[in-house]
């Protein structure tokens, strides 16, 4: 029954988390913000797959910081779909997020990168109207197209510095690993979506990414 419901809700495209406590700190510089860090996550699969930004969420929590996240996610989506569907720039424009993080398929071929950029700088421009931090959460090609990794990570580096934009580079350190270890167990059976190692890492990598960026760069 609750998968049944959890399904119904990702297909309204937006999920809200909570895992705030009293003992949970800020990074440097948040103090005028509140105490709670709210960050909204954009993108489709690769983002609702094991509740991604539920891990976030935990990850940060044992991090020391209170989070709340929300989830605008819906299968088979890229960011221009989101544009047109309007619902992330009005959550923007909403004022009550810190952080927006954003994902689409692994774009490592022109047309990926070219709306990793185009709409990157749409939303850059949105975000920081707002004081919005944004950053790109770099997903992975699937594993049979493992030779596509270095143009996904080119592209998703070359989208977030072109936009000023965080990167949190999980498809990076993915490949990584891959090629030290050999165990692809990131991988879920499908041989594309995360498994619940893959998510947990790509969990840590956000929140690594998010604080330590946020910390240095802090209005």
């Amino acid at each position: 029954m609750l998968k049944v419901l959890f399904q119904v809700v990702l297909l309204l495209g937006l999920v809200q988390y909570d895992l705030t406590n009293s003992s949970s700190k800020l990074p440097n510089g948040w103090q005028q913000k509140g105490t709670v860090i709210q960050i909204l996550f954009v993108g489709n699969s690769l983002t609702y797959s094991n509740d991604l930004p539920s891990l976030v969420v935990a990850e940060a929590k044992r991090a020391g910081y209170a989070v709340k996240a929300q989830m605008l996610a819906s299968p088979n989506v890229a960011l221009d779909d989101h544009w047109k569907n309007g619902q992330m720039q009005k959550l923007i424009a909403s004022g009550q997020f810190d952080f927006v993080v954003i994902q689409q398929g692994p774009s490592s071929q022109a047309e990926g990168k070219q709306m990793l950029l185009n709409y990157g700088k749409k939303l850059s421009a949105l975000c920081k109207k707002h004081e919005v931090t944004l950053a790109y959460f770099m997903v992975w090609p699937a594993k049979q197209n493992y030779h596509m990794f270095d143009g996904v990570i080119r592209n998703y580096t070359n989208a977030a510095t072109i936009t000023n934009s965080i990167l949190c580079p999980v498809g990076k350190e993915w490949k990584e690993y891959f090629d030290r270890t050999g165990d692809f167990g990131y991988y879920s059976p499908d041989g594309f979506h995360p498994s619940l190692v893959g998510s947990t890492v790509a969990a840590e990598i956000i929140v690594q990414s998010l604080f330590k960026d946020k910390a240095a760069t802090a209005k």
